[in-house]
C-alpha cells in the first residue's frame, strides 16, 4: 500500500459501521432484554458491546480498505465475502434481540464464523496484514457464540 487515501479509508470504516449497526437501531428497545436474561459466566456488562463492536467495525473497515487498495484480481471475491459476512453479522441482532430466537441466533453466529474464517483466508492471499486485522473479530465472535449459547441454555 503506497499512499493513504483518507477519504476511501473513512468511506470503508463508515460504511462498515453503518451496515453493522443500522439493524440494531430497529431493535434498540429490545436490547435492554440482555440485562434481564440469565447469562453464562464471563458475561460482560452491556456497555462493553457497543465499545467492542465499534473497535471491531473500525478494524474491519481498515482491513477492507487494505484489500481494495490491492491490485490483485482476488479482491473482488474478497469484497464479496466481506459484505456477505457483514450483512450476516448485522442480521444477528434482530434475530437475537428482536425475535428473541436464541437458538437460531446461535446457529446464525456459527454461520457467521464460517464466513469470517473464509474471509480471513481470502484476505490472507491478498494481504497478510488485512487478514491479521480480522483476528480480533473472529475471537470476539467465538466469545459471542459462547455467550449466545449460554443464553439459549439458561433461558
Amino acid at each position: 500500500m503506497k499512499n493513504l487515501d483518507i477519504k476511501k479509508l473513512l468511506f470503508y470504516i463508515i460504511t462498515t459501521i453503518l451496515i453493522g449497526t443500522i439493524p440494531s437501531i430497529f431493535v434498540f428497545k429490545s436490547m435492554n432484554v440482555y440485562n434481564s436474561l440469565n447469562r453464562p459466566p464471563l458475561s460482560p456488562s452491556s456497555i462493553v458491546f457497543p465499545i467492542a463492536w465499534t473497535i471491531l467495525y473500525i478494524l474491519m473497515g481498515i482491513s477492507i480498505y487494505i484489500i481494495m487498495q490491492s491490485k490483485r484480481k482476488l479482491k473482488k471475491n474478497a469484497r464479496l465475502i466481506y459484505y456477505i459476512q457483514l450483512v450476516t453479522n448485522a442480521l444477528w441482532s434482530p434475530i437475537f434481540f428482536g425475535f428473541k430466537e436464541y437458538f437460531l441466533a446461535f446457529l446464525w453466529i456459527l454461520m457467521l464464523i464460517v464466513f469470517v474464517i473464509t474471509m480471513i483466508l481470502t484476505f490472507y492471499k491478498i494481504s497478510k496484514k488485512a487478514a491479521y486485522i480480522q483476528i480480533p473479530y473472529l475471537l470476539w465472535l467465538l466469545f459471542a457464540s459462547y455467550l449466545n449459547f449460554g443464553v439459549f441454555v439458561l433461558n
